[in-house]
């Protein structure tokens, strides 16, 4: 899910941007402020993927905001686009800020989903690209090594001290090794631990079914083995789900 932040003083021209970019067919949340403060505490408490900014907020500089926004380590190479109506800021904007892009007002729409898709599309290439070339060495109980391509994870299982990690390619039972050990290897956000004995990978989650209020069973697309969710990790992980499916 893509977080998008607004920062523009103008409610009318706000909302018609947001209303161009909510046609767009993808998961956006989008978050608006009409001056720099709210926009600063918004971006320290939620995170932001891209930014559009007006260059002359109420009161304020649109270029500072972007230049203390820049001073966040998160946000040291973040997406940030400048809104204006006068072109002649733009040089100090690029050379301060390194800003990726401007929309000059009034807001053409083709332009600006165009922008953002074209952000996306280049955010979806990296995120995909590493993942995919992303491997783990395991030694299995036979005491053979196996490199696994963590994308192709979709749940670790800790059963009476035999651990077997689930994937597209068959199962793999480890050399005795704790969940936690594992989960410190693999080190993805995406896997994530849903039980005292079972970790479970998020990109691949049909459906979360309740068995009682303190047990869930996840079933996996193309896959019909099955992992549970205990109470401790119940709420962290439905909210995820929830997330990806938004």
């Amino acid at each position: 899910m893509y977080s998008i932040l607004l920062a523009e003083d103008n409610l009318l021209q706000r909302q018609n941007l947001k209303t161009m970019i909510e046609y767009l067919d993808i998961p956006i949340n989008i978050y608006e402020s009409s001056n720099d403060i709210e926009a600063y505490t918004l971006a320290n408490r939620i995170h932001i993927d891209i930014f559009l900014i007006d260059i002359e907020l109420y009161k304020s500089s649109g270029l500072d905001l972007a230049i203390k926004l820049r001073s966040i380590e998160k946000y040291e190479f973040t997406w940030i686009i400048f809104l204006t109506t006068h072109s002649e800021f733009l040089t100090e904007a690029f050379t301060k800020v390194h800003c990726y892009d401007f929309i000059l007002k009034p807001y053409n729409k083709d332009k600006v989903l165009n922008m953002i898709k074209r952000i996306i599309k280049h955010d979806i290439k990296e995120d995909d690209f590493e993942l995919e070339k992303k491997t783990v060495t395991f030694e299995m109980k036979n005491g053979i090594y196996i490199k696994i391509y963590v994308h192709e994870i979709i749940f670790i299982e800790i059963s009476m001290r035999k651990c077997v990690i689930h994937t597209f390619n068959g199962k793999f039972e480890l050399k005795g090794m704790s969940l936690k050990k594992i989960l410190e290897i693999i080190d993805e956000n995406t896997i994530a631990q849903s039980h005292k004995s079972f970790a479970i990978n998020l990109n691949y989650i049909e459906k979360i079914i309740k068995i009682d209020s303190r047990l869930f069973e996840v079933v996996f697309e193309n896959y019909n083995d099955r992992a549970l969710v205990g109470n401790k990790f119940k709420e962290s992980i439905l909210e995820k789900f929830e997330c990806n499916n938004l």
